[in-house]
């Protein structure tokens, strides 16, 4: 009796006038919870509000990497997408200065200490491994799921690691080996948790809705930065991170699929309104290598399109083809305009840029060219195994001083990188894992019946093929965010190939209507 008193008390003078009840008075203690987090972190730490702010939010990442691990791999997926890891030349954020991806002994509102070799996107990482470790340990019930191609996975990672291991014991140095592996070894592992942690169609959906909204803010930045400077570039080379364009370029393909497949729904109809924000996001980017994947990705998607949607869609593209055909003619030799720079980026591709009208275009393909030679001569003297990762790549031609503290080790073609740090067999098998899972997804792209999978099947085909297209031109395969987001993408495929199976076994249990 007394309980039920004191419950009564209880729900009137306190859970009733917050709007809560028995069920989830839990939002009130964990608000007290860290309402006390917060004043004694304040208090402890001087006022260092961004301290406390970062405990906190780790805090509330380590309860998600244990009750909804589903939802604490959206909110890093989110937080991937959403902060930079390089900074923009002239254009300081708070999406770059919460310094997401660097070291904590190398953030300034984080008290120094040697150990602090592990950055904030790290621990988000680590909380969701541990979390996903207690569930299947824990979990009777938990199935693990088959990744995709995982021969080809395992041959492509063993020679992954053991070109690290030769890198080191060729008197490489560790810590460049680490900066050089980091990117592909997180690939690798949201390659290996994402199947486990998603299950259903509503799970993949909300992890859409992620990567739509995400790409879209960083692409808005850019747009703000456009009109900001009175819808010119402002003399700056960028208004955008290098990896921005890459994401934006994947998203043109889901909307294409969500188009032709007639699915997405509030997403297709999110995307075409933001369609006109993409693009200028895309354009203020000003990266040659996004506009030469994208030419590449409409091409692949034209290929993967069964024939009636291929000709669907070749229907509306055509006439888009035909006006871009007259923007290039028109704008072919125009050097001095903004309108005509995405017609030079393209140009530059095919054309020797003139030195005395286009020298910014003319002295980034000399380097890159004297880049490749010195790759080429690597390979040559590395040839079976390569050098290894953590040791410089021969310069038989001096390169000139760029603003990359990596230089000598990481160059702009990430292929022939590869090739040159795998050697021939680690070169075999990256190819060889990413074509197994180009063709197993393809084959399940032409057999999936649902058009939502269909459409998001697209969009992780193309994603691949963007990123190694890109890769040939660009720091794409170092760089965190572009290697995490593939990951995640390729990482959905069994979880799609799941969900397929499951509607179909439902399907075939249900009783025929006569």
């Amino acid at each position: 009796m007394n309980h039920t008193l004191t419950d009564s008390v209880y729900q009137k003078t306190i859970l009733t006038p917050l709007g809560l009840d028995q069920d989830n008075s839990l939002i009130l203690w964990l608000l007290m919870l860290f309402a006390s987090m917060l004043a004694g972190g304040l208090y402890i730490f001087d006022g260092n509000i961004a301290l406390v702010t970062g405990i906190l939010y780790f805090s509330v990442v380590l309860l998600l990497s244990l009750f909804r691990i589903d939802f604490s791999l959206y909110l890093f997926v989110f937080t991937v997408l959403l902060f930079e890891q390089f900074a923009i030349p002239g254009f300081p954020t708070i999406t770059r200065e919460i310094y997401f991806f660097n070291n904590l002994k190398e953030i300034s509102y984080v008290p120094f200490f040697n150990a602090g070799v592990v950055s904030p996107f790290e621990i988000h990482v680590l909380f969701i491994t541990f979390g996903l470790f207690l569930h299947i340990t824990m979990r009777r019930s938990f199935a693990l799921k088959p990744i995709t191609v995982w021969a080809s996975f395992l041959f492509f990672f063993a020679c992954f690691v053991l070109a690290f291991l030769n890198g080191i014991r060729g008197g490489g140095d560790f810590l460049v080996a680490l900066w050089e592996i980091r990117a592909l070894f997180y690939f690798c592992l949201m390659y290996l948790i994402v199947p486990q942690i998603l299950n259903t169609k509503k799970q993949l959906n909300i992890l859409i809705w992620v990567l739509i909204v995400g790409i879209t803010i960083k692409a808005l930045q850019g747009v703000y930065r456009f009109v900001d400077m009175g819808f010119t570039t402002g003399g700056f080379a960028v208004l955008t991170n290098h990896e921005d364009p890459v994401f934006i370029v994947t998203l043109f393909a889901l909307l294409i699929g969500f188009l032709i497949f007639k699915t997405g729904d509030k997403q297709k109809m999110f995307l075409l309104i933001s369609l006109i924000f993409l693009i200028v996001g895309f354009y203020v980017a000003q990266r040659r290598a996004t506009y030469g994947s994208l030419i590449v990705v409409i091409s692949a998607v034209i290929i993967l399109l069964p024939t009636i949607k291929r000709n669907q869609f070749l229907k509306y593209f055509l006439p888009v083809l035909a006006l871009l055909f007259v923007y290039g003619f028109v704008f072919w030799n125009d050097v001095s305009s903004s309108v005509g720079r995405p017609a030079q980026m393209i140009k530059s591709a095919f054309v020797e840029p003139d030195h005395r009208t286009n020298f910014s275009d003319y002295s980034s393909n000399l380097y890159r060219d004297n880049e490749n030679y010195n790759l080429a001569q690597t390979v040559v003297n590395n040839t079976a195994i390569g050098t290894g990762f953590g040791k410089r790549y021969d310069q038989p031609i001096p390169l000139i001083d760029i603003r990359f503290t990596l230089r000598d080790y990481i160059p702009h073609n990430q292929i022939y990188w590869v090739i040159a740090k795998m050697g021939a067999i680690g070169f075999f098998a990256f190819w060889f894992f990413f074509n197994s899972f180009v063709a197993k997804g393809t084959q399940v792209f032409t057999r999936l019946e649902d058009p939502y999978l269909k459409a998001v099947t697209l969009f992780i085909l193309i994603a691949v093929i963007n990123q190694m297209v890109v890769s040939f031109f660009d720091l794409q395969l170092t760089y965190y965010r572009t290697m995490i987001y593939l990951g995640c993408l390729m990482g959905l495929l069994p979880v799609i190939i799941q969900i397929d199976a499951e509607q179909n076994a439902e399907a075939e249990s249900k009783p025929e209507v006569v």
